[in-house]
């Protein structure tokens, strides 16, 4: 079984929305073999604790927008880890430091890696 096209569709969506609040690292997992209750686990790198925030923020208000409810929220007053849970799809967004220490893709090394294609960057200073 591999993720839903629902699954894929939010995931184009919080991508995104994490890229235009500078969002790093974004990794997309496809979980669907040793989890019932979710296809996609999407892992965002914040800089600071005040960028983690943003980027929930923001993935949170587009996926509303894009009529996807959230099941559940974890984590934002500290600006650590925020857990986003929409059902199909659950959101990690990290502090560099938490990201680092978890390794959650280590954790889910089995799962598939889902490609996200994000819009180019200007590099230019």
């Amino acid at each position: 079984m591999t993720a839903s096209a629902h699954a894929i569709e939010l995931l184009k969506v919080a991508a995104l929305a994490a890229d235009s609040k500078a969002g790093e690292d974004l990794v997309a997992l496809d979980v669907t073999q040793p989890l019932p209750l979710a296809d996609i686990f999407l892992l965002v790198t914040g800089r600071s604790e005040r960028n983690v925030v943003a980027i929930a923020g923001e993935i949170e208000e587009k996926l509303i927008e894009a009529g996807q409810k959230t099941l559940r929220r974890e984590g934002r007053a500290e600006g650590r880890w925020v857990l986003l849970d929409f059902g199909d799809l659950v959101v990690h967004v990290f502090h560099e430091e938490e990201r680092m220490y978890y390794q959650l893709e280590r954790l889910w090394k089995d799962c598939p890696v889902i490609p996200i294609e994000l819009p180019a960057h200007d590099t230019r200073e």
